[in-house]
């Protein structure tokens, strides 16, 4: 009875041991579903891009040990009265390749709002110099939106936490 009570416990833990379903990043599709919007070229708009650097693994002790993170990226309307639009939001990794589209069609953020993007601790796609090249517009004079990245991992009581914040390349 032994026996068999040890070889069901072992069928149980060998039965969970598939293949993990993760998920390698998220951001809220039923929220972007509801934000797309249709610009007018005849639309009076102020278009920018901005650059993002994110880090999905930093160099640790030498070139040859990294350190996975997790990063979470913000999209922040900063102005008080009116939408901002982000037309478009792409990841690439540190050889410049197209690793995803986060945003292909044009989505609005409500006035002092925030959508993030995660790129999960496992997903290593982007490695040591991933970056976001973000396409947005604003109605004339508002604010720009602000594109910021936080890079966070723990390990046992170790903690490691850093920011990186865009830059306008037009």
């Amino acid at each position: 009875m032994k026996h068999l009570y040890i070889i069901s416990i072992l069928a149980v833990l060998m039965g969970s041991c598939g293949e993990i379903q993760e998920n390698k990043s998220s951001i809220d599709p039923v929220n972007l579903a509801n934000r797309e919007i249709s610009l007018n070229a005849s639309d009076s708009l102020n278009n920018g891009t901005t650059y993002l650097s994110v880090y999905s693994k930093i160099y640790s002790l030498s070139e040859h040990k990294t350190h996975d993170l997790t990063a979470t990226v913000s999209l922040r309307n900063t102005d008080l009265k009116d939408s901002v639009f982000i037309k478009r939001a792409t990841y690439y990794n540190t050889q410049g390749k197209l690793i995803r589209t986060y945003i292909g069609n044009p989505i609005f953020l409500k006035p002092m709002e925030t959508v993030e993007i995660v790129i999960n601790e496992r997903d290593e796609h982007g490695g040591t110099g991933a970056n976001f090249i973000f396409e947005w517009a604003t109605k004339e004079p508002n604010s720009e939106p602000l594109f910021e990245g936080v890079m966070i991992s723990t390990s046992g009581q170790q903690g490691l936490s850093f920011t990186t914040q865009g830059v306008k390349t037009n």
